[in-house]
């Protein structure tokens, strides 16, 4: 009896419905594309259809608005499945259940190609992190300035009086360090001669370090715009779909940003200049700005977070056994690392 029940639990399992699936999708390019006869094409509906035809599985696909409406159908039974770009993430995985991902893929950001430079200057000059710099310098000045005092406040006139001689002796160690006439009001005594001569030694050093710094900076961001990575989008205004995985990773960052409804209207509005950056999954965002975008709108080679994307189940679904299995035989093949190359340019999931 224990033999028989499991074959017919395996027989529930692996037998294919005796119906047509229901199939959502949503467009986005190059994994789900919606083309000029209506019918569906790109990387992952290529992939359920050869995992269909292999199954033996009928199905439609049918068209959503948006991945939420995806994902609320599957959850509630009006699809079977979803295919499209839809990442896997832990709040989605409360409601519906994911194949083994087959493709794996982070953030991208989009800035404009023809930035005012000078805007891009001024965000540099206004950064926590030159004026971080400068009050570094400020505190070795001070700290210089100090020492020169508690050698020299009894034995040289100017530097003595108290507060007076305590700020002229900063005023002095922040001229010494600008090695601009250092030689006037000077240290007359041994030790603060030497904390003075080993000041000027540093403070070349130093200077040259932090002018070497700020042009490299200023001329990075004057030829290739502000934006370079993730940790710069918290000092630019930041764009993104609503409601996708994306916004939910900028939060967790506590990052602000601006919410659009898809892809175009975001990446319009960064090509009028209305925000700064649109961050996305790197491989639609790289597939828009190519095709539509490519004269105003570039993005940045670096990328963040990890992403995976997956066919979309109900729980408890009884294909998924079989789509686990049939995804790990199609992402290993050579069919699917030549699909990737025609796609976009890369033989593997990054």
């Amino acid at each position: 009896m224990l033999a028989f029940g499991l074959k017919v639990l395996h027989a529930e399992v692996t037998a294919a419905p005796d119906r047509e699936l229901v199939v959502a999708t949503k467009a986005a390019p190059p994994f789900a594309i919606k083309q000029s006869d209506g019918a569906w094409g790109g990387i992952s509906i290529a992939l359920w259809k050869r995992i269909a035809d292999r199954e033996h599985l009928r199905f439609r696909l049918v068209e959503t608005e948006s991945v939420p409406d995806l994902l609320d159908g599957v959850a509630n039974g009006t699809f079977d499945a979803g295919v499209a770009a839809v990442t896997v993430t832990a709040a989605r995985a409360r409601s519906v259940d994911f194949t083994q991902p087959f493709y794996n893929t982070g953030l991208g950001i989009a800035v404009p190609i023809n930035e005012n430079p000078w805007v891009s200057i001024g965000r540099a000059l206004l950064s926590f992190g030159f004026f971080q710099a400068v009050g570094v310098l400020l505190c070795f000045a001070l700290a210089v300035g100090f020492l020169i005092w508690v050698f020299e406040r009894r034995k040289t006139e100017h530097f003595g009086g108290g507060a007076k001689g305590l700020g002229t002796s900063f005023w002095w160690s922040t001229i010494a360090m600008t090695q601009a006439g250092a030689a006037q009001n000077a240290p007359a005594t041994l030790p603060g001669r030497i904390v003075a001569m080993g000041w000027m030694i540093a403070s070349v050093i130093a200077i040259a370090v932090f002018t070497a710094g700020i042009t490299s900076t200023l001329t990075r961001r004057g030829l290739e715009g502000a934006v370079h990575g993730f940790n710069d989008l918290r000092s630019v205004r930041v764009g993104a779909v609503a409601n996708s995985a994306t916004t939910d990773y900028l939060g967790r960052q506590r990052l602000s940003f601006r919410t659009f409804p898809d892809i175009q209207s975001g990446l319009s509005a960064l090509a009028v200049g209305k925000i700064d950056a649109f961050v996305h999954d790197k491989p639609l965002l790289t597939w828009m700005v190519r095709n539509d975008y490519s004269a105003s709108v570039r993005v940045v080679e670096t990328s963040f977070s990890s992403e995976s994307y997956a066919i979309v189940l109900p729980r408890n679904s009884v294909l998924r056994p079989r789509l686990d299995l049939a995804v790990l035989d199609q992402v290993e093949s050579d069919w699917w690392q030549q699909t990737l190359f025609e796609s976009l340019g890369t033989a593997r999931s990054p």
